[in-house]
Order: structure tokens, then sequence, then C-alpha cells
């Protein structure tokens, strides 16, 4: 909960009050942008993590999560700015941690699984971890979108910098 209650913060540092070249540039066909990923953390909290712990808990694996989409935010952000997105993604996430302290969860309950669509078989504890490192997956996707910027600006220097090596989520 410590890392989840920081991410928030740690958007706002990085893209408030930033220029839109900074936020809304990509790396290229069929990736995001910063606001873009803004987007897709705020889908996430409306429809992913809490919903699917709830599901576990009263469900078990008689009941599949509902498929998540992952492109969402293209509609759902249509004409917001990035500081209102930044604004309701913090608002949404203190919202989760608060639920989610609120289910007083000990390790019978990590214990349950539930059914994930395209998973199979998930236990709450692994939900919840996936929480943490989704949330530190965008976090290392958005510094990569946004060094994507400086890539031929480097010069030779991109030799050093391993940022700029990464494509995807491979890196």
């Amino acid at each position: 909960m410590a890392l989840l209650a920081r991410t928030p913060a740690t958007l706002d540092a990085l893209l408030r009050d930033l220029p839109e070249a900074w936020t809304t540039r990509n790396e290229g066909e069929k990736t995001w942008s910063a606001y873009d990923i803004v987007g897709h953390l705020i889908h996430g909290e409306k429809t992913d993590w809490i919903p699917r712990a709830k599901i576990i808990l009263q469900y078990r694996e008689t009941r599949a999560f509902e498929p998540f989409d992952r492109l969402a935010q293209i509609r759902d952000s249509a004409g917001k700015s990035l500081p209102r997105l930044l604004d309701e993604f913090a608002v949404l996430r203190m919202q989760s941690l608060d639920e989610l302290k609120a289910l007083r969860l000990g390790p019978q309950e990590l214990a349950c699984r539930g059914q994930h669509p395209t998973l199979g078989p998930v236990t709450l504890s692994e939900l919840l971890a996936a929480w943490v490192a989704h949330d530190l997956t965008h976090i290392h996707q958005l510094s990569r979108v946004m060094a994507h910027q400086y890539r031929a600006a480097t010069g030779p220097w991109s030799t050093y910098l391993g940022v700029l090596k990464c494509e995807g989520h491979g890196c």
C-alpha cells in the first residue's frame, strides 16, 4: 500500500504543468503518451483492482472477472486536460486504498482464488502484487516515453542511457 499511495504524487511531480509536447507524444504507432498512461491508470482504478478483489472475496472461482479494456482511456479521457486526469487519479487511488484497508485482509483472504478470463485461477495476493507491479510498469513506461523524445538528440551518449535502449515492455 505504501507504494500504491505514492503513485499519484509521482505522476503529478513528473507531469503537471509540462508543455503538451512532453505529455502527448508517444513512441510511434500504437504506443501511448504520458496522457494515455494516466488515463489507463484511471480506468484500472475504476474497473480492475478493487472490483476484482471484491469479486474474489464474494464469488471465489465461480465468477470470472470482466475482461479489462486496455484502450478504454482513449474514449474515457477524451476532452479532459492532463491536470484534470491527474486530480481524478489521485482521488480514485485514495478511495481504492481506503476500500482496501476496509477489507481487513488476512492470510486466509489473501489466499482466496478468483478466475481471470485469460490467466485462469489467481489469488487475491497475486492480484494485489500485480497492482503494485502494474504501477511500476507504467512509471517505467512513462520515463521511457518521455526519454524517447531525446533519442536522436543525445548523440553518442545514448550508448550510456538505458532508458533509450528500452522498447515496449521488453525492457
